[in-house]
C-alpha cells in the first residue's frame, strides 16, 4: 500500500488524488499577498493546468470554502488566515495567445503587465493601461480593474467561467453586468480566461508603455509594499483628494501608513499587520465622512478571520 503523503505534518486529504498540481498545508499567505501580511491557508493548491484545476473542483467536498488567488494584489488577508481551499491562478492559468487581427484569449493567471507587453509587441493597441495594474488579469477582469484612463472590460467579447464543481461555460460580455470597479458574475464562479479584441496597428504601444511606467513611478509609492488604491473614487470626486484634505497624509496604525506620494495607497513599512492596515482602513473612512460627509468603498476585498 502506498504511503499517505503529508504536507507540513499534515496528512494530504483524500479528494487530491490524481491531481499534478502543488499542494501545500498552512501556507502563510503574506508570501503571497502584495502588502506582504496575511495568515495562513488551510490548504494551497497550484493547478499544473487548467484541466487539473478542473479536476480538482470536480472532488473537491461540497462544503469546503474556496478561494481564488491570482497574485495578491487588491487582496487584505487577515491575520488568522482562511480555511478551506486557496486555488492560485498566477502559476497554473498562465496561456496568452494573441493574433494580428487584435482578437486573442488571455487565461486568468497572466500578470496584467505581461497582457501590456504583449499586446504592444504585436503591435496591438488598446491594453497599454495594463501596465499599470499590479495584478494578474483574472482580477483584473473581476473587478473592472482600471488606470491611465482605461478600464479591463473595455475590450472583452467573452469570459470564460467555471463553477463550484468543475462546470464550464463561456459567457458573452453583453450578459454581464459591468460598472465602475464593479462586474456581476454568476453567484459561485470563478474565471478562468477571457477573449479579447484589440485594435491592430497600433506603432508605439512600447513607447506609451514607457510614459505610463514613468507616470506611475512618480505620482505611486511604487518601492513599499501595497495593494494599489484602497478605495473606489466617488462619483465626480477623487478618494485621494478626500483622504489628503482631512488631513490623513502620512497617518499611522503600526506599521501601516498613508502614502504620502498618493494617499489612496496604505503602504506597509515592513513589519505592519493585517489588523494595522484594517485598523487604518476604517479609521480612513471614519474620518473622511466625518470631515466630507463622503462614504468612501473599499476597493480591496478583505478576506479572512481575525486571529484568536
Amino acid at each position: 500500500m502506498m504511503a499517505q503523503r503529508k504536507h507540513r505534518g499534515v496528512a494530504e486529504p483524500p479528494f487530491m488524488r490524481g491531481l499534478r498540481g502543488k499542494l501545500r498545508a498552512n501556507e502563510p499567505l503574506a508570501r503571497h499577498t502584495s502588502w506582504r501580511v496575511g495568515g495562513a491557508a488551510e490548504w494551497f493548491y497550484t493547478p499544473a493546468d487548467k484541466d487539473d484545476l478542473l479536476r480538482l473542483l470536480a472532488q473537491l467536498p461540497a462544503g469546503m470554502p474556496l478561494i481564488w488567488l491570482g497574485l495578491g494584489s487588491n487582496l487584505l488577508v487577515r491575520d488568522g488566515g482562511v480555511a478551506g481551499m486557496v486555488v492560485r491562478t498566477a502559476k497554473g492559468l498562465t496561456a496568452l495567445r494573441l493574433e494580428k487581427s487584435g482578437r486573442g484569449s488571455v487565461e486568468a493567471g497572466v500578470s496584467c503587465a505581461k497582457v501590456a507587453r504583449a499586446a504592444a509587441a504585436a503591435n496591438l493597441s488598446g491594453a497599454e493601461f495594463l501596465a499599470g495594474v499590479p495584478g494578474s488579469f483574472g482580477g483584473a477582469l473581476a473587478m473592472n480593474a482600471g488606470a491611465f484612463g482605461g478600464e479591463t472590460w473595455d475590450w472583452v467579447d467573452s469570459v470564460e467561467v467555471v463553477s463550484r464543481d468543475g462546470r464550464v461555460r463561456k459567457l458573452p460580455a453583453a450578459d454581464i453586468a459591468v460598472g465602475y470597479r464593479q462586474v456581476e458574475l454568476p453567484a459561485g464562479h470563478g474565471l478562468l480566461s477571457a477573449d479579447i479584441v484589440l485594435q491592430p496597428g497600433g506603432r508605439d504601444g512600447k513607447q506609451r508603455i514607457r510614459r505610463l511606467m514613468e507616470k506611475r513611478g512618480a505620482t505611486q509609492p511604487v518601492t513599499h509594499a501595497s495593494a494599489g488604491s484602497v478605495f473606489r473614487n466617488p462619483p465626480g470626486d477623487f478618494a485621494a483628494r478626500l483622504i489628503e484634505a482631512a488631513g490623513l497624509k502620512g497617518a499611522r496604525a503600526g506599521d501601516a501608513t498613508v502614502s504620502d506620494t498618493h494617499a489612496n495607497f496604505i503602504i506597509n513599512r515592513g513589519r505592519a499587520t493585517a489588523a494595522d492596515i484594517e485598523a487604518l482602513l476604517e479609521r480612513i473612512r471614519r474620518e473622511v465622512k466625518t470631515h466630507a460627509g463622503v462614504e468612501l468603498i473599499p476597493e480591496v476585498r478583505i478576506i479572512g478571520r481575525h486571529p484568536s
